[in-house]
């Protein structure tokens, strides 16, 4: 697969009822898919419910996952334990852990979604052992993080797989930043304001509500338009196979 930028933004987004069996709408768009990526282990995806509205709680057995939340307050459930949260936040959920999300707000509650496929999975998925027996779940963490505060969050204090880091990304008018490749794979996604991100393959204008993600750790430069920009910006170290099964980067 030749490198390439993927673009997404939240056009015609998917509406979805009943997800991880709670009732009422969510509306869902993917921004990035283990298809169009080098590393098959990241999902980017966008999800909104309305006041009142409720992800549902369940169990993290094979992927480990982050949620950005963009818009709205709520409740989230980790590991059976109910703590607030608001836009601007970070919750990171380990393998073997539960949670949940519930709009307690009066307007919606928006977040990205980052999901990843746990070390132990991935060796499960790619091992010449026909007889392997999984192995029992740990007893996962989740935790919620301030982005705002944080501003570079290494989500490896929870999770252990490939996501490196987390940040918050804000250029002054005209400034650029470079995301190197070097084995790692990025995707932007805009919280406010006009870029443009140039690449060896091509150069595209974003704006808030698009997403980038590199494919292949093809290396990336952001340029702000007149007016500043502000994005979240996850980092992917992508994974090489070893002629035995194993993954190592």
């Amino acid at each position: 697969m030749p490198n390439e930028l993927l673009l997404a933004d939240l056009a015609l987004p998917s509406a979805v009822y009943g997800v991880h069996g709670a009732p009422g709408l969510t509306q869902w768009r993917s921004l990035a898919s283990g298809t169009g990526l080098r590393g098959p282990y990241e999902a980017v995806e966008w999800a909104c419910v309305p006041p009142g509205g409720l992800s549902g709680e369940h169990l993290h057995s094979r992927t480990e996952e982050v949620y950005v939340l963009l818009t709205g307050e709520g409740e989230a459930l980790l590991n059976g334990r109910p703590q607030p949260v608001r836009a601007g936040e970070v919750i990171l959920t380990g393998l073997g852990a539960t949670h949940g999300l519930r709009n307690t707000g009066p307007d919606a509650l928006s977040w990205l979604t980052i999901e990843i496929p746990a070390p132990r999975t991935v060796r499960l998925a790619h091992s010449l052992r026909k007889d392997a027996t999984p192995m029992p779940l740990p007893d996962g963490k989740a935790t919620i993080i301030n982005l705002q505060h944080e501003k570079d969050v290494d989500p490896r204090c929870v999770l252990q797989g490939p996501l490196n880091r987390i940040r918050l990304l804000r250029l002054a008018p005209g400034q650029s930043e470079q995301l190197p490749s070097h084995g790692t794979e990025h995707t932007v996604f805009v919280l406010a304001g006009e870029a443009t991100a140039t690449a060896h393959s091509r150069e595209v204008p974003i704006r808030k509500g698009m997403a980038v993600t590199t494919s292949g750790g093809e290396s990336l430069c952001i340029t702000a338009a007149t007016e500043g920009f502000e994005a979240v910006c996850a980092s992917f170290e992508i994974l090489r196979r070893h002629h035995e099964g194993e993954l190592a980067p």
